[in-house]
């Protein structure tokens, strides 16, 4: 007797761009593109700053990083924050940066906010699990840039983490590289077939955050009032 065995969808490889804090609408695109543990997750970083619900966020992320199937990737957000913690001279730039609503987040007394109210699970995740980068046999993923000539290992962290670039040069590997850091005008991501940028603004009136399935292009974006957008990315833009 016969028996029939259902086949097993493949594991699909999904970008987040940067979550800032805003979990209401890192809930919306997680359930949107129903992510599962069967799926790859790579987040591009910017947890913190900016958004309300920073501590949600990040305990969220640690969660699934201990399904194995997170790759969480550092921000440039995350190094000012780290910065500070090793030198109290940086804190009142990172303050107006977007870190007093990290910390103000954490603490019920707007004026006593300090960043030992951040708890030891959060500084570990950050300062221990999250990486520079993440590469695959197609893609190459990054917060910011990459510069097309180097391999990812000597990378300058200028261009990992601080990179404006509107359009970069395709890396010499023939990989395609999907950033975010640079929010896109109008909340959409931006295709150029060797760069697919991601970053939609979450944080901003208007913003969206953005998943991406990075092998058949299609996306999911959520906002912070549970709107929902559904797009194919265009392979030619």
């Amino acid at each position: 007797m016969s028996q029939t065995v259902a086949c097993k969808q493949p594991m699909r490889t999904l970008a987040i761009g940067d979550i800032h804090g805003c979990f209401k609408a890192l809930q919306t695109v997680v359930a949107a593109a129903e992510i599962s543990a069967d799926d790859h997750l790579v987040t591009l970083g910017d947890y913190v700053d900016r958004g309300p619900e920073v501590p949600q966020v990040l305990a969220w992320l640690r969660d699934h990083y201990q399904s194995g199937r997170l790759t969480p990737l550092l921000g440039n957000h995350e190094l000012m924050l780290q910065a500070c913690r090793d030198d109290a001279s940086l804190r009142a730039e990172w303050l107006e940066f977007g870190g007093r609503a990290t910390l103000e987040a954490y603490s019920d007394d707007s004026k006593g906010l300090s960043l030992e109210d951040i708890p030891p699970e959060d500084w570990l995740f950050l300062e221990e699990h999250c990486v520079p980068f993440h590469e695959t046999e197609t893609h190459i993923f990054v917060h910011a840039g990459l510069h097309p000539d180097l391999p990812l290992r000597k990378q300058y962290p200028q261009i990992l983490f601080w990179d404006r670039s509107s359009v970069h040069p395709p890396h010499y590997s023939g990989k395609t590289m999907v950033c975010g850091h640079t929010p896109q005008e109008g909340g959409y991501p931006v295709n150029h077939g060797h760069a697919i940028y991601i970053d939609t603004g979450v944080y901003q009136k208007g913003g969206w955050l953005t998943c991406l399935e990075v092998d058949t292009g299609e996306y999911w974006q959520g906002d912070q009032q549970g709107n929902l957008r559904h797009w194919q990315l265009d392979p030619d833009q």
